[in-house]
């Protein structure tokens, strides 16, 4: 079967078989034998393909790494455990948002945490224009799913709404800025999403807390890690079944 993922991520990053062959020291025919007939790389060779394309040994190859070794390497993805997401230190939330240069994604309800940030909106735009990727999903506050989350956080009746409309007139700007796009989502909300290229923070929701008050992961992608890209994987199903954002 093809590895159809393989062929995607070669054609996104504008890579040909003589690309993958120089990199990885293998015969042309080689490099379409994995992609035309679903042939598996040795171990060195799918670390060289995966960082060319950014992207996971996993997501490439799922079949490929034993499931002992995903469960091992899972654990070297998580950089740090925090008990709740607003112990987070602010110079960590301050690095990663700098150090992004390629793909910014957040899935959240409201999030307006991130905008108290004076320079966060401003920097989005300007990381757009530098060629990132920004793609931002918020709850839909006429949605059901919404309603339902503030009364389940004890927030009261319509007030996550109001905190999601109040965080939309900070993005405003960033309506018709090429390279940033901003929709809504309908979905029971397990977790909020912060990705940063191949890092990420977690933000797990527990029923009857806020979201500060819950627990968080800094994960890190590693090239065979199935955690990272499993959040990411959850990421793109959310987006898939958004609509634009209207403010």
């Amino acid at each position: 079967m093809p590895n159809e993922r393989l062929r995607e991520a070669l054609l996104r990053n504008g890579l040909n078989l003589d690309h993958v062959a120089t990199a990885t020291g293998v015969d042309p025919k080689t490099v379409e034998r994995w992609i035309t007939q679903g042939r598996t790389p040795y171990p060195r060779h799918r670390h060289a393909v995966a960082s060319m394309v950014r992207e996971t040994e996993n997501y490439l190859w799922p079949e490929a790494v034993p499931p002992e070794r995903k469960i091992e390497i899972a654990g070297s993805e998580v950089v740090k455990v925090f008990p709740h997401r607003n112990s987070i230190p602010v110079d960590l939330w301050d690095r990663l948002i700098a150090d992004a240069t390629a793909r910014v994604e957040v899935l959240v309800h409201a999030a307006l945490f991130l905008v108290e940030r004076p320079a966060f909106v401003r920097g989005l735009a300007e990381k757009a224009a530098n060629g990132a990727r920004i793609r931002l999903l918020f709850g839909d506050p006429a949605s059901r799913e919404v309603a339902r989350r503030s009364d389940e956080e004890q927030l009261g009746k319509g007030t996550l709404g109001a905190r999601i409309r109040n965080a939309l007139a900070f993005y405003r700007p960033l309506q018709d800025v090429d390279g940033i796009q901003i929709r809504f989502h309908k979905t029971t909300l397990y977790n909020s999403i912060f990705r940063f290229d191949d890092e990420m923070i977690v933000n797990t929701h527990v029923y009857g807390f806020q979201g500060a008050h819950a627990p968080a992961l800094h994960i890190r992608r590693l090239p065979a890690g199935d955690l990272f890209e499993t959040y990411s994987e959850s990421f793109e199903t959310v987006w898939n079944q958004s609509k634009p954002a209207t403010f």
